[in-house]
């Protein structure tokens, strides 16, 4: 089947090189989306722009697909499910959950200049980067792309409760399936309270498993993934 990649922020499509070539192998069609603001187009980019780029791939694939979205991108894959509900196999959510509806998109770090950029390492010391090698950190900041404010700051809208109806996985890579549940329990994520088929699956990686685990990421997705 078609499986959408949706990298989170100040990453493009690229960043699934590693895993494009494991999922071919397994039989599927996987289809990296590079979005506008982060690999395509200019700093004014909004996150309506992001969520059309989504929704275009969704309607160009073959067949219902999975969307796949990675960390602040599970919101644009739960925001493809609310607008294409009838028309995705699966969502799968790597290392992040989805935003309620009224919250903005990802607005974590102080915008310069109209983008959010990579702030470095800091905030992601401990489990989150535990598994990049030095030469992995330097690579990803020197490609890092400046996030347009107009995405970070865009504020999530959800209209249609039959997104819940759509199977979802939660990929769980600096955090562990136990506790994501536990969460889930708490309320602290109620936008995946509410689904309906939810699976949760342990990867041993820090927030990047698309960088250090590909083989062992595209194989959990391609089980995940419903027959064609």
């Amino acid at each position: 089947m078609d499986i959408l990649l949706i990298a989170g922020l100040w990453l493009d499509g690229s960043v699934w090189d590693h895993v494009v070539p494991e999922l071919e192998a397994a039989g599927h069609r996987p289809v990296p989306i590079t979005l506008p603001g982060q690999g395509e187009g200019s700093a004014s980019a909004t996150l309506d722009d992001q969520v059309a780029a989504v929704l275009a791939a969704v309607d160009s694939a073959s067949g219902k697909p999975m969307v796949v979205g990675h960390s602040a991108a599970c919101t644009l894959a739960w925001l493809a499910a609310d607008a294409r509900p009838g028309r995705i196999a699966k969502i799968a959510l790597i290392g992040g959950f989805p935003a309620a509806d009224g919250q903005p998109y990802a607005d974590f770090f102080e915008p310069k200049d109209g983008v959010m950029p990579f702030p470095g390492w800091g905030p992601f010391e401990g489990p989150d980067s535990a598994d990049l090698s030095e030469e992995a950190r330097r690579d990803f900041a020197s490609a890092a792309i400046p996030v347009p404010a107009g995405v970070t700051r865009g504020v999530v809208r959800l209209t249609d409760e039959r997104r819940f109806d759509v199977p979802v996985l939660v990929v769980c890579p600096e955090f562990t399936a136990a506790q994501a549940q536990e969460w889930i329990a708490a309320g602290d994520v109620p936008e995946l309270a509410k689904a309906k088929h939810l699976d949760l699956v342990d990867i041993d990686s820090g927030h990047w498993p698309m960088i250090t685990r590909p083989a062992e990421l595209a194989r959990l997705l391609a089980v995940a993934a419903p027959e064609a």
